[in-house]
């Protein structure tokens, strides 16, 4: 399906190697408002996000040539793309396979079978999110670099950079990842519910089934800024309410 591509409109680059899944989603994104441009493999879809620069990327993960992890692994470290949202999908629901997922730089897992207005849903989200991230980049390269730092205890970052510091030592954070930190560094030692982090910086206006995702993003992040996970220091759980980051050195 080929449409003209309107410059008011945004471009969704859909991978995926199922015809009938494929037609769904199209049909129902151009139905939203969409542009879409269509890949059936790994190889195709890596091309087109270099060429034609799509608002966001849904990525099934078992696709031919290239299979979706390396695809987008490929576009975060290698091509070092960090503003295009990418939504993997995969029949794939275990906990190891959305860290992976995530891990490579996804936005956000959707597991098959899915529905289609939850996946309507998160693609707006993810969308107003990097709308969002866009203008706080360009409003923050108006300001002082030190209006641009968030210290908390040991955890320092850098929203001009996107750079995390955990004494003083760079940490490789996926965007979300920042994104989450900061949300939470923003308000030191107070208590942010799953709920809040899903309606705030993954801009989910339905909660089903996403729940999930913030325990998988937390213990990701938790791997690489604690030196001892069973122990944390900065990045604190609540049990059976949410996180929080302690501002205690």
């Amino acid at each position: 399906m080929e449409e003209l591509v309107e410059k008011d409109k945004k471009t969704i680059l859909v991978v995926d190697d199922e015809k009938s899944i494929m037609e769904l989603l199209v049909f129902n994104l151009q139905k939203e408002g969409y542009n879409t441009l269509e890949a059936y493999d790994g190889v195709t879809a890596v091309e087109m996000a270099i060429n034609e620069k799509p608002d966001l990327i849904l990525l099934d993960v078992m696709i031919p040539k290239l299979d979706g992890i390396s695809v987008c692994k490929k576009i975060r470290y290698a091509l070092n793309i960090s503003n295009i949202p990418i939504l993997m999908i995969s029949a794939k629901d275990t906990e190891s396979d959305k860290i992976v997922g995530l891990e490579m730089g996804a936005d956000d897992y959707i597991t098959k079978p899915f529905q289609i207005r939850e996946v309507m849903a998160r693609i707006k989200a993810n969308l107003r999110k990097a709308e969002l991230n866009a203008n706080m980049e360009i409003n923050s390269q108006k300001n002082e670099d030190k209006d641009n730092i968030i210290k908390v205890g040991d955890l320092t970052l850098d929203l001009k950079k996107v750079e995390a510091r955990v004494k003083g030592e760079v940490i490789n954070l996926t965007k979300k990842e920042f994104d989450v930190l900061k949300y939470l560094a923003s308000q030191p030692g107070q208590v942010v519910t799953r709920e809040m982090l899903l309606r705030d910086v993954w801009e989910y206006e339905e909660y089903v089934g996403a729940i999930r995702t913030i325990d998988v993003t937390m213990n990701r992040i938790r791997d690489k800024i604690e030196k001892d996970k069973a122990n944390p220091k900065i990045l604190i759980t609540k049990r059976g309410v949410g996180y929080y980051v302690t501002d205690r050195n």
